[in-house]
């Protein structure tokens, strides 16, 4: 019996310590299993609150992250009222008045050096005369321009650079309406003015159908009727550009040796301003950066970029394809820096065909003429009180026009 009892109590006592430690290890796990619950649950927690934030800062960010949609009419910005003397309007409503935006010359330079690759074109295209008018301010002359392009949609376009702080308000039914680029001051012999001319030629590149280009001011006038320039433009092979070699100081002694080797002073020419070219030869003109960055360098008063760059740049490039001549005229009769001016006791029928048809001294350009009886196709500088005798002699100056 004592045997039985001490083994007993063995038992009973190792039974009590499994009891107590599976009591311990469950109690252990438990711990363990609460410790995890309670750290992924603050995990959790952690992980939804940051998700919050987050979307939160997304939701505050997004409209700086993403761009707003897009606009069917963007409005222009809102600039001051300008006072111009004859019209008050803001600057607003002149923008809205542009033939285009493009502001900035590289870019309206880089568009209008573009040439298809495919000579056929995709339509009927009418081939057009592009008239640039580079002028101060307003066109005194305009009714005089408005009777020569009455009737001729579709066979001209018209582009005018003046002053930018100049605000023109044109009626609808002009032929001036909407005519206006982004312009830019412009100095008289400063490289602006062929900033200007290169501003317009590229501007007029825009309009695949442009194919002559006439460069002109606000005081000058047409010559013969719509029909008579535009089929004598069209019919040339020929850019009309005075180009020519003076070795006087006023030619050749303007020349600047630190043009060289680009530029040599065989390769120096003067010329008219007031130009006439072809498509081909426009493109050139606006798309040269080769030549112009040395002219802008190293021509400066007394040399004039204005009587030099494109002369110069059409004999180096393309000689072959110019007639040497300019088809507007002007009058260098009196020395000076500025042509003569023409005002209302110089109109008569009689000056004008002398301008018109010329002589042996006033159209004597060489081998080339424009037809066997013409000599110019516009004429310049006529003041603003010429308008008046002007319009007097229109049947005679612009024939059909006139009706």
């Amino acid at each position: 019996m004592g045997n039985a009892d001490r083994k007993s109590q063995s038992i009973r006592k190792l039974l009590s310590s499994y009891v107590q430690s599976f009591h311990a290890f469950h109690l252990v796990f438990f711990v363990i299993g609460l410790s995890i619950g309670f750290i992924i649950s603050f995990y959790c927690k952690s992980f939804i609150f940051r998700l919050q934030i987050t979307s939160n800062s997304v939701s505050t960010l997004s409209p700086l992250l993403l761009p707003p949609p897009p606009s069917s009419s963007p409005s222009p910005p809102q600039l001051p009222l300008m006072d111009t003397g004859d019209v008050v309007t803001s600057n607003v409503e002149a923008q809205t008045l542009l033939m285009h935006n493009l502001d900035d010359d590289l870019e309206l330079f880089w568009r209008a050096s573009f040439v298809p690759r495919i000579t056929e074109f995709p339509y009927n295209r009418v081939p057009k005369v592009a008239f640039m008018f580079l002028t101060k301010g307003r066109i005194p002359l305009a009714p005089l321009w408005e009777m020569f392009f009455k009737d001729h949609q579709g066979l001209y376009t018209i582009y005018v650079h003046p002053h930018p702080s100049y605000v023109d308000s044109w009626p609808e039914d002009s032929a001036f309406y909407r005519t206006r680029i982004p312009s830019k001051q412009v100095d008289w012999g400063k490289p602006t003015m062929i900033d200007a001319e290169r501003r317009l030629l590229a501007s007029a590149l825009l309009d695949i159908s442009n194919e002559r280009f006439v460069l002109l001011s606000e005081t000058c006038i047409p010559l013969f009727n719509f029909t008579t320039i535009y089929n004598c433009l069209m019919n040339s092979n020929e850019s009309f550009i005075a180009s020519y070699d003076d070795p006087r100081k006023v030619g050749r002694g303007r020349y600047n040796p630190q043009m060289a080797p680009m530029i040599t002073v065989a390769d120096w020419r003067k010329g008219s301003q007031w130009f006439e070219v072809n498509r081909k030869l426009a493109i050139e003109i606006v798309s040269d950066t080769k030549y112009y960055p040395i002219f802008k360098e190293y021509c400066s008063p007394p040399c004039y970029m204005d009587e030099h760059y494109i002369p110069t740049l059409v004999n180096i490039i393309g000689p072959g394809h110019n007639s040497n001549r300019s088809v507007t005229w002007v009058d260098w009769s009196k020395s000076g820096p500025h042509p003569g001016r023409f005002g209302r006791s110089h109109v008569s029928a009689e000056v004008l065909n002398q301008i018109r048809f010329g002589t042996n001294e006033t159209c004597d350009h060489g081998d080339v003429n424009i037809t066997s009886s013409m000599c110019f196709l516009f004429a310049r500088k006529f003041m603003q009180d010429a308008l008046q005798p002007l319009l007097q002699i229109v049947p005679m100056l612009l024939g059909s026009n006139s009706q």
